[in-house]
């Protein structure tokens, strides 16, 4: 069955002949089976993307303002404190290089780690070089592994596509709760439009639902959250009331992975993974089989697009770079084997759960409804239903 890996992964890569492919991305019909083109034969996301990142340049003189305002701003309400703005850091490209650039702008940050027991050995190893080279504190949360573990085998048995929920989750429930333990009042994060802007429609899910998050894990967990930081409401109250808010500092500046891999490497000793996300053997493992394998996605062609869409990366490029690999053979059976030892679950438990039928997140309860954040309504969502349907909300 192992042996077999690769080759399943290949039968995704080679496109159906009946598959329409955008004129400009690398995506096809076969990854989006909705997707629209227009009479250019330009798809739907490249023209999403594209308005955004034209509106992202013509901004460029109000993104210096801003910055320049963020700066003082975050300067003046920190005086007087140990920090004044939180920084996530995973040892990967984005959070390495914001990490370098707050410092250059004068800012005094606290870094802070979410350890969900995934962490490859070079992303520890970037992460130490990162902050002592930069002389910044880091704070490193490690959740209790038991019931990491739990909450993921929860969501692979729930079949949904975006099983990194758990991780991203957590991630944003530490840096909010070290905001309010250290009041402070900005939290600069490394999501950006220049390498992530470019996303289909169904390919994740919102990551702070954490309605959607505490129902899966109802009905397919074992043990209670009791460490896991879970960003409820009233953690997203109390955030509001203190005034916490994040700021996607990337999305200020003029970021260019090439150019920031270049400044972390030579100023920093940063270490590439070879793979985006590859900082974590999870999610190297989730984006390069298990999404490609069961969802029929392949998020290298997101991130690819994006370059493309960018500029920094031609179509040509990246359909060469598509056609390499995303594993070796012997890795991807390496990492199989320790993924699933890790996670419990025996080869043919694993191979049950691959063949499932995929479910939308919102076969699960999820955040905004009153019935679902007030669970003693519940009783009376069916006559709410039939209300609607007859007066046609």
């Amino acid at each position: 069955m192992l042996s077999n890996l690769n080759s399943t992964l290949d039968s995704r890569r080679d496109e159906p002949s009946s598959s329409v492919a955008c004129s400009r991305c690398i995506l096809t019909s076969a990854d989006v089976p909705d997707l629209e083109r227009d009479l250019d034969g330009i798809c739907y996301v490249c023209r999403n993307f594209e308005k955004r990142w034209g509106q992202h340049l013509a901004r460029r003189t109000q993104r210096e303002e801003a910055l320049s305002e963020a700066v003082a701003e975050i300067q003046e309400v920190g005086k007087g404190k140990a920090y004044d703005c939180i920084i996530g850091i995973s040892g990967g490209v984005d959070s390495s290089y914001l990490a370098w650039k707050v410092l250059q702008l004068g800012l005094r940050p606290l870094a802070v780690h979410f350890d969900n027991g995934w962490n490859s050995e070079l992303a520890v190893q970037n992460i130490e070089r990162i902050t002592s080279k930069l002389n910044i504190d880091l704070h490193t949360y490690v959740v209790d592994w038991e019931e990491f573990r739990d909450l993921q085998r929860a969501y692979f048995k729930a079949s949904v596509i975006d099983i990194e929920v758990p991780t991203d989750h957590g991630i944003y429930g530490v840096l909010y709760r070290t905001a309010l333990k250290h009041d402070i009042r900005f939290i600069l994060g490394g999501n950006n439009i220049a390498t992530e802007g470019f996303m289909p429609r169904g390919w994740h899910y919102q990551k702070c639902d954490h309605i959607n998050l505490r129902d899966i894990h109802r009905r397919f967990g074992t043990k209670p959250l009791k460490s896991y930081p879970i960003f409820d409401r009233k953690q997203k109250r109390k955030a509001f009331h203190k005034g916490i808010k994040i700021l996607e500092f990337l999305d200020l500046i003029e970021f260019s992975r090439k150019e920031a891999v270049g400044v972390i490497s030579n100023e920093l000793g940063w270490r590439d993974y070879g793979t985006k996300h590859g900082e974590s053997t999870f999610t190297k493992f989730y984006q390069n089989y298990v999404l490609p394998t069961k969802f029929g996605v392949d998020k290298r062609k997101a991130h690819l697009s994006t370059l493309i869409g960018t500029g920094e990366l031609t179509r040509e490029a990246a359909l060469a770079l598509l056609s390499r690999p995303a594993y070796s053979e012997n890795e991807l059976r390496q990492n199989k084997i320790y993924v699933l030892k890790k996670l419990g679950f025996s080869d043919d438990e694993f191979e049950k759960l691959m063949a499932a039928a995929p479910a939308s997140h919102s076969a699960f309860e999820t955040e905004g409804s009153l019935f679902f954040e007030h669970r003693w309504m519940l009783p009376f969502r069916p006559a709410w239903k039939m209300l609607r349907s007859t007066l046609k909300l």
